[in-house]
């Protein structure tokens, strides 16, 4: 038995407001993704307001106020892989993102390990998408590109502790 979980957030800016009808095929879908998300195997926790998503919190202190976040925690990378890239109906989503959501710059999503219970905080997410952005993929914060196991399956004699013990 694993004493980890994944986390992982991802960003992105709306080309226009969740409220026009160019975002219409976007927030029709949420719920149904959520839906989905929330029943597939190995989902453990997301972060959502009493709306059931998330997208009315403004994060990471940023000039950009219409920057949304997609946070969640699932059993294994391959849990959450399976949803993202295997889910039909996420899938479909995913095939439309650019026609409402311009290519970003920089780092747009990253993936962590916590504690088996642990839910992590915007801050949390923050601090590993911005270390993503600085030191590219690390044990610390990494991609589906370059995954890093759970700390459990590494050789204790290779554990920096001082990563380690920080959710």
């Amino acid at each position: 038995m694993t004493l980890w979980e994944l986390a992982q957030v991802n960003v992105a800016t709306p080309s226009a407001p969740l409220t026009s009808p160019e975002l219409a095929w976007f927030t029709d879908a949420l719920e149904a993704v959520n839906a989905v998300a929330d029943a597939a195997p190995g989902f453990r926790w997301r972060l959502q307001t009493e709306d059931g998503d998330a997208t009315a919190l403004r994060v990471f202190d940023d000039d950009d106020d219409d920057m949304i976040i997609n946070m969640s925690v699932w059993a294994s990378l391959e849990s959450l892989g399976d949803f993202v890239y295997r889910d039909p109906t996420h899938v479909a989503v995913l095939r439309q993102r650019r026609r409402s959501f311009p290519r970003m710059a920089e780092a747009h999503q990253t993936l962590w390990w916590v504690p088996v219970g642990y839910r992590p905080t915007v801050a949390d997410a923050e601090e590993r998408l911005s270390r993503l952005r600085d030191l590219g993929p690390t044990a610390d914060a990494f991609t589906f590109q370059q995954p890093f196991p759970a700390p459990d399956a590494i050789d204790p004699a290779l554990i920096d502790t001082g990563w380690l013990c920080r959710a």
